[in-house]
């Protein structure tokens, strides 16, 4: 049966997320940078502002950790916006086209409930979603299956009809164990060739 539906990841699909291009602007120091990245300010920090903590609380709880990183750490929450370093313009062109065959696209991300509005109005693609699921608003992470169920739930979706994709392997994974169609994101063009095969894209 061919796919009815698609439901996106955003980060790293859609737009290019690395706290790296924050703080490259103010760690000159490359081996300072690297450990910074992977001690102090981490992903699986991150995640729990993704999982619904505050950023004030986060950034809080850190900077007693790591009180020589107060000021650095706390940019993390004035100056989150940058780290987005931009659109990722061809998968925005892939969704028009499937919205045009008349395919339902929908969204479910990791991502702060904090963030996300301000996200929402600078990025005009996020209103193409028929909706979006937002972990920092469900209390739930990818990989838990049971934000794919809230999804499949709130979306009416049928799993063995739609197709997921994200650049994170085991969020892919866990997909595929609902029984939907997973694609690991690595590019636009990879992604266009994946689902040509599928009968979505010519």
């Amino acid at each position: 049966m061919k796919p009815t539906a698609v439901l996106f990841d955003i980060g790293n699909v859609f737009v290019e997320w690395d706290p790296k291009y924050l703080y490259q602007k103010l760690i000159a120091d490359q081996d300072e940078l690297a450990a910074f990245l992977d001690d102090v300010v981490t992903l699986e920090w991150h995640s729990e502002h993704d999982r619904g903590r505050p950023f004030a609380e986060g950034v809080e709880a850190l900077s007693r950790q790591f009180p020589e990183y107060t000021d650095l750490i706390r940019l993390y929450d004035t100056r989150w916006r940058e780290t987005i370093n931009g659109l990722i313009p061809g998968t925005v062109v892939i969704m028009r086209e499937w919205l045009g065959r008349g395919i339902d696209v929908f969204g479910l991300t990791n991502f702060s409930a904090e963030k996300w509005p301000e996200f929402r109005q600078e990025f005009g693609f996020t209103d193409h979603f028929a909706g979006v699921v937002v972990s920092g608003e469900e209390k739930l992470i990818k990989p838990d299956l049971r934000i794919f169920h809230t999804a499949m739930s709130r979306f009416s979706l049928d799993p063995e009809r739609t197709v997921y994709v994200d650049d994170r392997r085991e969020n892919v994974l866990a997909a595929e164990q609902l029984d939907m169609i997973g694609h690991q994101f690595f590019s636009p063009a990879d992604l266009r060739l994946s689902l040509t095969s599928l009968g979505l894209l010519d």
